[in-house]
């Protein structure tokens, strides 16, 4: 009998123990979303960060991807990441100033003069200080990612020139410095969120509208527009957000495995753009979009000018200056 019950009392024992170690790698599972799908350059992101996450952290954080705006538009999205009803999310700057209007600098069309002029600067001081006001309105500001290069399409007609763009209604981001640029260039202005678009251009509701090739390829909007016009109008930069409280609880190597895991991430996301950028064109001609590669951004640099008069006033010369002439 006391041998049973020595046995008896090591299993309980043992069992204790394993409850409290499984207690110690109890796994926290937090949700992160997008608005497009899976099969995207923000896929990818997501799709990186969680295994990195995972892995860094040896199981006991996993993170819940959600796509196609499942939890919500990109603005939903960021509302619910600042109340922490929603740990993360990967989204455009588009309506990132409407919580940090420090941020509306980025969307100045023609700031940048390419991709790799645009994430120096993100990856540089400019914005790396950047990333730091966003922690007074409740984020954690992981790492600047990608949404790219944004192009124009439509319904209507070829845009060769910013006169080919009077009087079309054209879906904008939630975003103000957009919205007032595209006005500048005659354009009928529809702020809408992205879940809305495809729908509205399928309808009719709207007659174009302007993304990155990642987004029109991943959106499928080939099936409802006809006319894409390269026109690189804007530098489309995305970022991943957290909850400054979901953040400021974790552990100090877990935090730094989440801004590791943030940054694989980001490059992970910039990678597929490019390879997105470089397929794109022949990818939507072959979907049956007339493409209008060879567009004089300069007539629409001109047409822009008073509006960039407003910008100067608003941000600052030297502000916008120092982004423009980064090196």
């Amino acid at each position: 009998m006391h041998k049973r019950f020595r046995i008896a009392v090591m299993v309980t024992a043992v069992s204790l123990l394993a409850g409290l170690l499984g207690t110690a790698q109890a796994q926290t599972n937090m949700k992160i979303s997008i608005s497009i799908g899976k099969d995207s350059h923000q896929g990818v992101g997501i799709d990186t960060f969680a295994q990195e996450v995972e892995k860094r952290t040896n199981g006991r954080y996993k993170i819940q991807t959600f796509y196609s705006g499942s939890l919500g538009g990109e603005r939903e999205s960021i509302e619910s990441v600042q109340l922490g009803t929603q740990e993360l999310t990967l989204t455009s700057t588009g309506p990132v100033p409407n919580f940090v209007p420090e941020a509306r600098i980025l969307d100045i069309p023609f700031l940048f003069r390419d991709k790799a002029h645009a994430r120096a600067v993100l990856d540089g001081p400019i914005g790396q200080e950047l990333l730091t006001k966003f922690e007074s309105k409740g984020f954690k500001a992981l790492a600047w990612s990608e949404n790219g290069v944004r192009h124009m399409t439509n319904s209507k007609r070829a845009v060769n020139s910013p006169s080919d763009l009077k009087g079309l209604k054209m879906r904008t981001m939630e975003n103000p410095v957009h919205v007032a640029a595209y006005k500048g260039l005659g354009i009928v202005t529809t702020p809408m969120a992205f879940p809305e678009v495809f729908t509205a251009l399928q309808q009719g509701t709207v007659d174009g509208q302007e993304n990155p090739l990642s987004v029109i390829m991943a959106a499928k909007f080939d099936q409802v527009q006809k006319h894409l016009s390269l026109t690189g109008h804007v530098y489309s930069p995305a970022i991943i957000l957290m909850n400054k409280a979901a953040f400021d609880k974790l552990a100090a190597a877990d935090k730094t495995a989440f801004l590791e895991a943030a940054k694989v991430a980001a490059k992970a996301n910039r990678d597929r753009v490019d390879v997105d950028d470089a397929k794109g064109v022949a990818d939507l001609r072959s979907k049956g979009m007339q493409v209008v590669e060879n567009v004089d951004k300069s007539k629409f640099m001109d047409q822009l000018k008073p509006v960039f008069e407003q910008f100067e006033k608003q941000f600052g010369k030297t502000n916008i200056d120092k982004i423009r002439n980064y090196k």
